[in-house]
């Protein structure tokens, strides 16, 4: 008898979904995406991109922004875009999708103002590739809110110029 393929866990298949999502990103800062799903179903996808009818960073560049953080260090960040996980949360509630319960797969630990609204959304776990060099405050939250928070590998991801 034929030794069967290894089939990925549940993690590893959804984190791949979003790697194909991610084709469709329109900022190359950022080529990342989500899914977000309840009961091993899929609920919503999201990936970077502008909001509709709003030009997109791949066509006219990058709309930079300088932040300064509490250590005053500063970089900079393309405000041009909608996160994955603010587009993929946002496309549930337009088709009426509830994320109460849900598990949310993205690239990397999300920012600050994503893990706020993951939160409200009722998402109860978090699992991403890789960790985000600013997404310390977000797992902080993460676990004040009782958010499963669950990373895969070590690695950091770091964005070019900064």
């Amino acid at each position: 008898m034929k030794e069967a393929p290894e089939r990925p866990s549940w993690d590893e298949y959804f984190l791949k979904i979003a790697d194909v999502v991610a084709t469709r990103t329109t900022c190359d800062r950022g080529r990342s995406a989500c899914v977000i799903t309840r009961d091993k179903r899929i609920l919503s996808t999201g990936y970077i991109g502008a909001p509709p009818g709003l030009p997109h960073c791949d066509d006219v560049g990058h709309e930079m922004h300088v932040v300064t953080h509490a250590d005053g260090t500063q970089t900079k960040h393309c405000i041009r875009t909608t996160h994955a996980e603010q587009n993929a949360i946002v496309q549930a509630t337009r088709v009426g999708a509830s994320l109460e319960g849900a598990t949310l797969y993205c690239h990397m630990t999300p920012c600050y103002v994503c893990a706020k609204l993951i939160i409200t959304a009722g998402i109860v776990r978090v699992v991403v590739a890789k960790d985000y060099h600013a997404g310390s405050r977000s797992k902080e939250i993460f676990k004040e809110a009782g958010v499963k928070f669950e990373q895969m590998s070590d690695e950091t991801m770091q964005y070019e110029n900064q």
